[in-house]
């Protein structure tokens, strides 16, 4: 190094030009830039000296002026091309030499220049440069493109992220990846989309937390503000295949061939009833009363009958198992069928002959099953009744409608007949949750009413009926149990206020019924056998009872064998069972919205019982909605007694509520 030296060398990773001033120490030299600032060098840090000089440090900017011209990126190939023929190394200055036909200090500099921050064509080796072979080239040139198309891509994504928050319409199909990525970040933030959802986010400029994802999905239009995200975290397939809409359409222009035609008993010129929420489109049961000669009366329950168009194995048949059950939200239902087929031909609707599987009953004078047949049937609904509707007729006589009062009297028959075979009556407050178009919420108590005991008590013996054909012939299907269960003594039962507050004391030692394809006793209906035939539109394990049961009627082979049947009922009742946690949590979350939107709104409440005493934390319920809460209970208070709650706080997303009693209204005992 000496003074008026011309070098290159590297300040935090750029390239800098300056003039050798002095030595600074033993090893160390200054140097001054165009500019004047000085630096401290090491020998080891000078990449490049120019020839000629010496330089002044006013002399460096004319230098790089000079130089420009030369710059040439696209020259360094056409070097390659000539070089890479015999893989001859070569200079700074022998490349200048090369493409510029000169050595000058400037055309020399300029070969450094682009061999130094070139990263296709050549590598460095010592002082020299080796061009690199042909596919290492082209393999370099492909993840330069790649790169440039990500750097593009991201560009473009933040200037659509920019106009769909100003209100724009923004195509997001090019960014469906980036999306699902911030997804699934913010249904589980520990999954392997996690990091790909955090860069999305730092590239936008937000911090990586799973709830800003939420909130960024919210403003782009991807998701609504109550999203839900029980059902998008479940296995539940809300979207149909192409292929199954395709056999939709297929029968919905034309009906495929009925198998039971031959053999199916008209039933229509009996009157028939379909009794259902106003709000129900899957009609899927109707009743009917047959005067017999002898004077006695023959109940007949009509189950509507899809399998009249879904064979087993087919695409309907196979979409169905995988949802294993309709998904009923407050915020709109997803069929078990695609939708068209399920409130279409597959329903009962009225004034429409029906294709369907009746079950024809007469009772013994205590409410005992005398003699029954099942067959496939058409049927023509006269009345779509509401349950209203039919308490109206109760209440009033109505006369012209007698079959309805017969079918009330066997419904209140058979509820006598199964308490006396030991069944087990637990009432407790219903209600059902809805949010209509406009994003009000209505909750609406489910009364215990004659008309929903009546069509309870006809779905209960019809699948009574369906489990006693099965097991007397043999067949394979789900049938469903529950134990026994260890209730509190009647004289613990009568120390607690009767009403809700002793039926949940029942319901806490209920064991869960359970499915399987050997019959066994159900505890709290009080049946020996049974298997739910119902409501093969909504649920698969009645649809699977439907296939046995009219494959048998037929004369035909079963189409599941025993094993098949366990083995398709291993993955049904998983995917029904989390089909229900979605309703019960979505049902929760617009619940908790519902109080807090009424947050001002004072609610009377019923101490149910103790979930943890000595924290304090019990069970209540809020006797105006006929719901389910808990409650930390500060005061003094005692199962059974009613007190007034205000909501001061709820946080349906982080499913979070708290209540104050208030002081104004003392607990007060509920004992009767």
């Amino acid at each position: 190094m000496e003074k008026g030296n011309l070098i290159e060398f590297r300040e935090q990773g750029e390239r800098r030009l300056a003039v050798a001033d002095r030595p600074e120490g033993k090893k160390d030299w200054l140097v001054l830039d165009a500019q004047g600032h000085s630096y401290k060098l090491r020998p080891q840090r000078i990449e490049y000296e120019v020839a000629g000089g010496p330089y002044l440090p006013e002399d460096i900017t004319a230098f790089q002026a000079e130089v420009e011209p030369y710059i040439d990126p696209d020259s360094l190939e056409i070097a390659w091309e000539l070089l890479s023929e015999d893989k001859s190394t070569v200079t700074p200055e022998q490349l200048a030499q090369l493409l510029f036909s000169e050595k000058t200090p400037a055309s020399c500099y300029a070969g450094h220049c682009l061999l130094a921050d070139d990263k296709i064509y050549f590598k460095r080796k010592g002082d020299l440069y080796e061009p690199r072979s042909e596919s290492q080239v082209a393999e370099i040139k492909h993840q330069l493109a790649v790169e440039q198309q990500r750097i593009a891509e991201r560009t473009k994504f933040v200037a659509s992220v920019e106009k769909a928050i100003a209100g724009t319409t923004v195509n997001w199909e090019p960014y469906q990846t980036r999306l699902q990525d911030l997804e699934q970040y913010v249904l589980d933030p520990d999954s392997k989309f996690a990091r790909a959802a955090k860069e999305t986010l730092a590239l936008l400029g937000k911090n990586n937390q799973p709830q800003t994802a939420f909130e960024l999905l919210i403003e782009l239009g991807i998701w609504e503000t109550h999203e839900n995200l029980f059902l998008r975290r479940s296995g539940y397939p809300v979207n149909l295949p192409k292929k199954v809409l395709a056999v939709v359409q297929d029968h919905l222009a034309s009906l495929p061939p009925d198998l039971d035609a031959a053999h199916r008993v008209d039933l229509t010129h009996l009157k028939t009833f379909t009794i259902d929420d106003e709000d129900t489109r899957e009609i899927d049961d109707g009743l009917s009363v047959e005067s017999l000669p002898d004077g006695q009366s023959k109940i007949w329950v009509h189950i509507a009958d899809p399998t009249r168009l879904v064979n087993p194995g087919d695409e309907l048949d196979l979409a169905a198992r995988r949802r294993g059950t309709s998904l009923y939200l407050p915020t709109g239902s997803v069929s078990m069928f695609p939708r068209e087929l399920a409130v279409g031909p597959m329903s009962l609707v009225q004034a429409q002959i029906c294709n369907a599987l009746s079950f024809g009953v007469i009772l013994k004078e205590d409410g005992g099953i005398q003699d029954y047949e099942i067959c496939a049937s058409l049927v023509k609904p006269t009345y779509r009744l509401t349950y209203e509707d039919v308490d109206d007729i109760l209440g009033l006589g109505i006369i012209d409608e007698p079959e309805v009062a017969v079918l009330a009297d066997t419904a209140k028959l058979r509820s006598t007949w199964r308490q006396a075979q030991g069944s087990i009556a637990i009432s407790m407050p219903d209600s059902v949750i809805k949010v209509r178009d406009d994003g009000d919420i209505v909750i609406e108590i489910l009364e215990d009413s004659r008309s929903r005991n009546l069509v309870a008590e006809m779905m209960i013996l019809a699948s009574e009926i369906a489990g006693r054909y099965a097991q007397d012939h043999e067949l394979p299907v789900p049938f469903r149990g529950q134990p026994q269960p260890e209730l509190p003594s009647d004289e613990e039962l009568l120390a607690l206020p009767a009403g809700p507050v002793r039926s949940c004391a029942v319901r806490r030692c209920m064991p869960r019924s359970e499915t399987g394809t050997v019959p066994a006793r159900h505890a709290s209906l009080g049946l020996d056998v049974y298997s739910q035939a119902t409501s093969p539109i909504r649920r698969y394990t009645d649809l699977i009872t439907h296939f046995q049961l009219k494959a048998h009627l037929r004369g035909d082979s079963l189409p599941f064998s025993t094993e098949q049947v366990q083995e398709i009922l291993h993955s049904v009742v998983p995917s029904s069972q989390e089909a229900t946690l979605v309703e019960r949590q979505t049902n929760r979350y617009w619940t908790l919205e519902y109080l807090r939107r009424e947050s001002q709104q004072t609610w009377g409440a019923l101490m149910l019982r103790w979930l943890r005493e000595h924290e304090r934390l019990g069970l209540i319920l809020l006797e105006d909605l006929g719901i389910e809460l808990t409650h930390r209970f500060e005061d003094a208070i005692t199962v059974g007694d009613r007190f007034m709650v205000t909501v001061t706080y709820a946080d349906p997303r982080r499913d979070e509520i708290r209540f104050q009693v208030l002081s104004d209204s003392p607990p007060e005992p509920a004992h009767m």
